[in-house]
């Protein structure tokens, strides 16, 4: 028997992506963020949420597409992995969905401009609607992180 998960669906440069719901802590609307100098362009800075200090990564610089204007559909996704709180800003948070894990097939190598590494697969919702599952272990890669560091240095 497949297993049923719960997806966040979110939408980031007219693509819809997936984060399993058990990843997810809170969805917020845009709050002020406090620049951290020295970091590289796609961490926007930190958050403090309701007294915890959170830092906030734009999903649109991380996987090198054009940055768009913060407007009220803007959110920040609070995801919970290996112990560490982050922050994503992506353009809008749409809704919470069931899907069976056998929906989700490898992905090709370049999705909606976005490397397949960062990319856990891609599942096809009846039949006419894809949506791109993100794999938060490449995205909060720290080794990545510290080498684009490096580059940018």
């Amino acid at each position: 028997m497949a297993e049923e998960i719960k997806v966040v669906v979110f939408k980031l440069a007219h693509e819809e992506y997936g984060i399993e719901v058990e990843k997810v802590k809170t969805i917020e609307r845009m709050m002020p963020i406090t620049r951290v100098p020295k970091t590289f362009t796609f961490i926007k800075g930190v958050v403090n949420l309701r007294g915890v200090v959170v830092p906030v990564m734009d999903l649109r610089g991380r996987f090198g597409l054009p940055e768009a204007e913060y407007d009220d559909q803007t959110r920040i996704i609070i995801v919970n992995t290996h112990e560490m709180e982050v922050g994503f800003i992506v353009d809008g948070a749409s809704d919470v969905i069931d899907m069976n894990a056998e929906q989700i097939e490898a992905p090709p190598e370049v999705v909606g401009g976005v490397k397949a590494k960062y990319l856990r697969g891609v599942a096809k919702i009846n039949d006419q609607r894809l949506l791109i599952m993100l794999n938060l272990a490449e995205v909060l890669n720290r080794d990545e992180i510290i080498k684009l560091e490096e580059l940018e240095a």
